[in-house]
């Protein structure tokens, strides 16, 4: 089997990993986000992780390569990681007792392979939690490491009321979709346990 590559810093989405029964190699990747201009959510995030796993599969040709990165899609705008506090907290005022989606685009590139590149999408239902409880939040410090400004899998999962779609997608990475993936490249997920 090849080495499994995580091309990402991301300790949520190695954590889903190891629980998953995987061990990645991490390697994460250097790919400047500003460098993909897209505006359409999806196609967005699966340019993102194609990037980012093909900036790292030139240091592990033989190696199997995931990459992946997730916004929230919210009001027309695409939501990544929050510039600083005022900027989560001014977001977290919208999103509370709306609605947004969490897009995760995944790529995957085997050994001397092309890359399979998908995307998750699942609908997030936000609690009308009030302007306290948000700035309680935003300086706890979670929200400003997460696309979206929020932890599902951490604090911010006290403020989620309902979820449509993968769960885990919305960690990261969608667990599910990888098997897929993984079945498409010639591999069963078992493989890597």
């Amino acid at each position: 089997m090849p080495q499994f590559i995580l091309a990402s810093a991301s300790k949520a989405r190695r954590l889903l990993l190891v629980s998953a029964g995987l061990h990645p190699f991490v390697c994460p990747s250097e790919f400047d986000e500003s460098q993909v201009p897209l505006t359409d959510p999806p196609a967005y995030v699966q340019e993102l992780a194609r990037c980012k796993a093909e900036t790292v599969v030139k240091q592990f040709p033989n190696g199997l390569v995931l990459g992946c990165d997730s916004v929230l899609a919210f009001d027309g705008q695409i939501f990544g990681k929050p510039r600083d506090r005022e900027d989560a907290i001014a977001r977290w005022h919208q999103m509370r007792g709306q609605v947004g989606d969490l897009y995760t685009g995944h790529a995957l590139i085997p050994p001397e392979g092309l890359p399979l590149v998908r995307c998750a999408v699942t609908r997030v239902y936000f609690a009308p939690i009030d302007t306290p409880t948000i700035e309680a939040y935003v300086d706890s410090g979670e929200p400003l490491q997460c696309a979206g400004a929020f932890a599902i899998d951490g604090k911010g999962g006290l403020f989620i009321e309902k979820l449509e779609g993968c769960h885990t997608n919305v960690i990261g990475l969608s667990l599910p979709l990888l098997r897929e993936m993984l079945a498409e490249a010639g591999y069963r997920i078992t493989d890597f346990w």
